[in-house]
């Protein structure tokens, strides 16, 4: 390396000179450095620079005889000499500065002042050297020769950066790390070369190693000023973001007092665009929008409805029996909205989504009739939005409507209504909150009710399952002088909001169906039950109970409930009487549920408790066969009936290429809901059934339209065209009841699996990818209360 150094130091001298006074113009147009640090480090690179020019001109002129290389050879040896000492005076009114301006120390260091003393000494001797010849002389030949005193000129550049390391060790935690590593480089790196030069004669690798830490301390300082730059601007962000969330947080909180104020006229409104907003931005980030925009649709959705201000008290919260003019003045709201919102100049996006929000998806909606995308999107996730939380909440009118009812209007009215893929996503997310037991139905039940006429209070249905429950209650009459009957006794029934209703209406809309009455003493009414049988053991009256009984005192009483498939069993328990009660529902498909009611009496304390007995079939006697509607010609796979959601499948037919399964399909008499169809699993497991060891589903479609494509083993792509040819949902499900002929065909290619199907102008195609497949890929027929018979493979 040295030998490379030596042919060519020349031209690396003048490299680096041309380097470092690069760098000293650069420094001048700077303007991020203090004044004072700009200047001394400019300095400081002038004199790195002159000093290797001057120590460049002493190796080209020695050893020339010439006047002018004379007067040459000895002014830059002088000059060497004396900027070698200056460097490090240099260097030390840097840090001088550095340690004044970072307000590291108010009073200088001794060491510092002491550094200065001895660089001006250094340079002092340079001087008296050039009378005496103690560092250096010059020969006949105009040649460089050490004096007796040179090793004195390596006092200053050794010793000096060694008292300077003292101090900035003793204050490194006032510098950046990038100034930290300039300076250890500035002083160690000439130190080190410094001690190779005594041993290599006749080249400048100090000199050329002090331009190249000078350089080195510009770039560093660079770097520290970058880096500087980068955590003010961090911090400047910060800041920003700070005021930013204070004026959201400062807008959050006007909206919100607006909106309340708007909904304060009608008390079933509270809450009411706060939900709808929240459900909106749930949607807006299941539809992949980032933070900003559904926050943005946070707000529309809360501040859309603010023109209801203008609308007169008696027609605010109005839904049924509405005037000509009155709707009228409803559809005049969302213009109203909009008008009030476009003064927001901040946020255009609250009118516009305020003003298209009562828009439908197939073009029937108002103010402009606008149809499919031309709707905006903010307008069609509050469509979807508001529709759920209208559904699920409680009018002057009505309570929340059933999850199951919620869910197929969401679906029928998917491409009518609303928009397919946000419907889509809202009932995906009502299927998530129902299989974390978080689903929006109530089933909590009173714990104490008082009736006077017979029926006119009722308690919320308490469902009867296979888990065998007790529930007790005490029981007291009201009419206490004996002018009138009074007792407890239950509902059978099966409703989808859980209540027993007594208008057509109701009965209509929540599938009422009522299957018998029943009294403690053992009176009994079947009305919607296939068959009933009750048997009656009468306790023997004691003085006690009839004490009991001329004091009126609370009585107990309590009811164990089970259930098997399609048979329900009660023994009901009092004072007087032990009555055991069989019951055979209409089918498997349908629920049991027990209203507590009672005449001229309060029924308190009411406790239900789940005794985790499971019901076994011999439990409850048969007193009733089960319809079957599987009893017709059977192909290539056994037929099945599915009363529940999917407690029945077929067996697994391993997918190829090109393969059809084509079955007759008819919807159970019970079923009520578009989602009582045949549903198509394709998945895997080591004995190729559903839910076998080691299963994995990668795909789930309904014929009604609807998927289940999440899952972890694969990605899949569901699409789905409803064609002219669709009769509409009411006639689609008669069809079904009656009973249609389906065809599903098969297509792989690698790991790739699509099912496709056509049933009354619904057309779907799946497409799965399958990503980590676990055996061979299986398909099979599964669905809710449906005969899936005649099952034919090809």
């Amino acid at each position: 390396m040295f030998d490379f150094i030596r042919d060519h130091q020349m031209n690396i001298m003048l490299a680096l000179c041309a380097a470092c006074a690069t760098m000293a113009i650069m420094l001048f147009f700077t303007r991020f450095l203090p004044t004072k640090r700009k200047w001394i480090l400019i300095l400081m690179e002038l004199i790195a620079t002159f000093l290797l020019f001057f120590d460049r001109m002493a190796y080209i002129y020695s050893g020339d005889v010439s006047r002018k290389a004379y007067i040459l050879v000895r002014v830059s040896n002088f000059m060497v000499f004396f900027l070698t000492s200056g460097i490090v005076l240099g260097f030390n009114m840097y840090l001088c500065d550095l340690l004044l301006s970072e307000k590291a120390v108010e009073k200088l260091p001794v060491r510092l002042k002491t550094v200065s003393i001895m660089s001006l000494m250094g340079m002092m001797l340079v001087v008296i050297s050039q009378f005496t010849g103690l560092i250096y002389s010059f020969d006949e030949q105009n040649k460089y020769f050490r004096g007796p005193g040179f090793l004195l000129c390596y006092i200053v550049p050794v010793i000096c950066p060694l008292i300077q390391f003292t101090v900035i060790c003793q204050y490194r935690k006032s510098f950046s790390r990038f100034i930290n590593i300039a300076h250890a480089l500035y002083i160690f790196v000439p130190i080190i070369v410094g001690i190779i030069q005594i041993f290599t004669y006749g080249l400048s690798i100090v000199n050329m190693s002090m331009v190249l830490v000078s350089i080195s301390l510009y770039v560093f300082t660079y770097l520290d000023i970058n880096d500087e730059v980068v955590r003010m601007h961090k911090i400047e962000m910060e800041g920003l973001k700070a005021e930013r969330k204070s004026m959201r947080r400062l807008f959050d909180q006007t909206a919100t007092a607006f909106v309340t104020a708007a909904e304060y006229k009608d008390p079933f409104s509270k809450g009411y665009s706060m939900r709808v907003a929240v459900v909106s931005k749930r949607l807006a980030k299941e539809l992949g929008k980032n933070e900003e925009e559904c926050n943005e649709i946070y707000y529309a959705a809360l501040l859309h409805d603010v023109g209801k201000v203008a609308l007169p008290d008696d027609v605010i919260g109005k839904t049924d029996y509405l005037t000509a003019e009155e709707e009228e003045m409803i559809k005049q709201s969302p213009a109203i909205s909009e008008e009030i919102l476009s003064n927001i100049n901040e946020y255009p996006y609250l009118g516009e989504a305020a003003r298209y929000s009562n828009e439908r998806y197939d073009g029937t909606g108002y103010p402009e009739g606008l149809s499919g995308k031309e709707i905006p999107e903010a307008a069609r996730i509050i469509a979807v939005a508001e529709a759920y939380v209208e559904m699920t909440r409680k009018t002057r009118t009505r309570d929340p409507l059933p999850s199951a009812f919620v869910r197929e209007e969401l679906i029928k009215e998917s491409e009518g209504k609303y928009d397919p893929e946000i419907a889509d996503i809202m009932v995906k997310i009502m299927d998530s909150l129902e299989n974390e037991g978080l689903g929006l139905d109530d089933v909590t039940v009173e714990t104490q009710i008082t009736c006077g006429k017979y029926r006119d209070n009722i308690t919320k249905g308490i469902e009867i399952t296979n888990n065998v429950s007790k529930i007790s209650f005490n029981y007291s009459p009201t009419d206490i002088k004996g002018d009138g009957f009074s007792a407890p006794s239950i509902i059978l029934f099966d409703s989808f909001d859980r209540r027993v209703h007594s208008n057509e209406k109701a009965i209509k809309a929540y599938k009422y169906l009522e299957y018998g009455e029943l009294w403690f003493d053992g009176h009994s009414i079947r009305t919607g039950a296939k068959n009933m049988e009750v048997s009656v053991d009468e306790h023997v009256e004691t003085d006690e109970r009839l004490i009991d009984r001329m004091k009126n005192k609370k009585q107990a009483y309590s009811i164990v409930a089970s259930r098997y498939e399609d048979h329900i069993k009660l023994i009901l328990e009092s004072r007087d009487h032990t009555v055991e009660v069989v019951a055979a529902l209409p089918s498997v498909s349908v629920s049991a549920y027990i209203g507590l009611t009672g005449e001229n009496c309060n029924i308190s304390g009411i406790r239900i408790e789940q005794t985790g007995e499971m019901t076994r079939e011999e439990d409850i006697p048969r007193i009733a066969s089960s319809d079957v509607y599987t009893d017709r010609l059977e192909s290539d796979i056994p037929n099945i009936q599915i009363d529940r959601p999917r407690n029945v499948s077929t067996i697994g037919t391993p997918v190829k290429d090109g393969m059809m399964l084509r079955f007759h399909s008819m919807s159970l008499p019970s079923a009520t809901l578009v989602w009582h169809c045949p549903y198509v699993v394709l998945f895997s497991s080591d004995d190729n059934t559903v839910g076998g060891s080691n299963y994995r589903e990668y795909a789930m479609i309904k014929i009604n339209g609807e998927s289940n494509i999440e899952n972890d083993f694969a990605e899949n792509r569901f699409i789905m065209k409803r064609k002219e040819s669709f009769p509409g949902w009411e006639e689609w499900k008669r069809i079904n009841r009656e009973g249609i002929e389906c065809k599903v065909v098969f297509r792989k290619k690698g790991n790739r699996y699509s099912i496709i199907t056509e049933n009354l102008g619904i057309s779907l195609e799946n497409i799965t990818t399958v990503n980590d497949a676990s055996g061979e890929i299986c398909a099979a027929l599964t669905g809710d209360q449906v005969a899936l018979t005649d099952i034919r493979i090809s």
